[in-house]
């Protein structure tokens, strides 16, 4: 798979990637920072469950975003959250409980419910689980928007035809 991740065209989708998060976080900046937040940006951290590529991408841009907090442990820790994100849901594609690849979902809702609840819980003397369970609902909310594109995308076929080769 890293062998693959080293072509210019993965490089190039993973820069576009970056770019995409980190300019969707700083556009919804009032609902994507803070105690109480929903990072639709992190919807795209389901994109690994078809485009394994997209992983450094999502790092990078978290980083880029992250540094606008002005916190090096959210700059580090909130972005190393999203990069274990996207290598679970990547991991877990396969796992299946029915038809769905539940385990991959939650991969997101779970790393960034707890370390960026950790971080801020510590940042700003707020109760540790009530702020872990608030990023963890933001998350879903970012999760299920995620879930309806890509299912949207399958229901057009979009990795179907001429898309098809953009798609490792």
């Amino acid at each position: 798979m890293f062998k693959r991740m080293l072509t210019t065209r993965s490089l190039c989708q993973s820069a576009v990637i970056a770019a995409l998060y980190a300019a969707l976080t700083l556009l919804l900046a009032p609902i994507s920072y803070g105690a109480v937040q929903c990072r639709v940006s992190e919807a795209m951290t389901l994109l690994p469950l078809v485009m394994p590529s997209s992983i450094p991408g999502l790092f990078i841009g978290c980083l880029i975003a992250n540094l606008y907090t002005g916190s090096v442990l959210d700059i580090i820790f909130g972005s190393l959250a999203t990069l274990a994100a996207a290598l679970g849901t990547w991991a877990l594609r396969n796992v299946k409980v029915g038809k769905l690849p539940l385990l991959s979902v939650l991969c997101p809702v779970v790393a960034n419910g707890v370390v960026v609840g950790l971080v801020l819980s510590y940042s700003y003397g707020l109760p540790l689980l009530i702020t872990m369970g608030e990023v963890a609902l933001g998350e879903v909310g970012a999760v299920i928007i995620g879930c309806v594109v890509l299912q949207g995308c399958h229901a057009a076929k979009l990795g179907q035809g001429p898309l098809k080769k953009y798609l490792i």
